[in-house]
């Protein structure tokens, strides 16, 4: 816990010393921010500590291999030695060498590990949503409830206050706190990607395969992500929103989303433009 707040300490103040600089905010970013999104979830919690740890190893690393080139130029150079050492070998340092770089690669190989063990080993769910990527909007799944809807960008003129530019959807995916989601993710046309940066999932969604996901916020609020893999003209166009609610508000949502959003299903040949609108294809 000491390391994690002297790190996240060190991070702030150099922040501090960057002029316009920002943290970034919490489910979206935020202007001339210079770190990730805050963490709503244990396994992003988990992924910006092992980032704050990298950079402590790699500033040192930085710093030392910088010292040592200075001593090299100041002192070794022809002026200051006009007679050249003929030393051939140094056991001393070359075991240094050998050892030092393999305890720091095992110091960063145990969390980084862990983390994948982590983010990879789905608990039992609470809520299952299959997300299906299609150009360029999403459709989601409640399989548990029996509905699903798609999911299309707000276009810039009708955002209501509040709503961020190029993020905000018409219809939200809706989870509970502090519940277990696992997301299934595919997708039906080319390659796409799910990504929430404040949960710390990222993953494709890639037609005819089925891959999976999870996260547990511990936080109410809204979170956006986007689109993370390359999918055609309008992939800049294609969000995520996700609603987090506490237990009642979620049993409301679920009530009136069964009747909203009965017996639809996702049309075929359906896309959408820059418009944000559904074409025929």
């Amino acid at each position: 816990m000491r390391v994690q707040n002297f790190l996240v300490g060190a991070v702030s103040a150099a922040a501090a010393l960057v002029p316009m600089a920002a943290m970034a905010g919490l489910g979206q970013p935020s202007p001339w921010q210079i770190s990730f999104q805050q963490a709503a979830t244990p396994i992003m919690e988990q992924i910006t500590w092992f980032h704050d740890f990298l950079l402590v190893i790699i500033t040192l690393i930085t710093v030392f291999v910088l010292a040592l080139l200075l001593v090299v130029i100041f002192k070794f150079n022809a002026r200051a030695n006009p007679v050249p050492s003929k030393t051939t070998h140094n056991t001393l340092i070359e075991v240094v060498w050998t050892v030092v770089p393999v305890m720091i690669l095992v110091a960063i190989a145990i969390p980084s590990f862990r983390l994948l063990f982590n983010q990879l080993t789905i608990p039992a769910a609470d809520v299952t949503i299959k997300a299906t990527g299609k150009q360029w909007f999403w459709t989601y799944d409640y399989p548990d409830n029996g509905f699903s809807f798609d999911s299309l960008m707000v276009q810039e003129k009708d955002l209501k206050p509040g709503q961020p530019r190029l993020l905000a959807v018409d219809n939200e995916v809706v989870v509970p706190v502090n519940k277990v989601v696992r997301m299934q993710v595919v997708g039906a046309d080319v390659i796409h990607a799910f990504a929430v940066p404040s949960f710390g999932i990222k993953i494709d969604a890639v037609p005819g395969r089925l891959n999976e996901t999870w996260f547990r916020a511990t936080r109410e609020g809204v979170y956006y992500g986007q689109c993370s893999e390359l999918c055609g003209k309008d992939h800049a166009f294609m969000p995520i929103t996700v609603r987090v609610v506490n237990d009642k508000d979620y049993a409301a949502w679920l009530d009136e989303a069964k009747k909203k959003f009965a017996n639809t299903t996702a049309p075929e040949g359906i896309n959408v433009a820059s418009t944000g609108t559904p074409q025929a294809q």
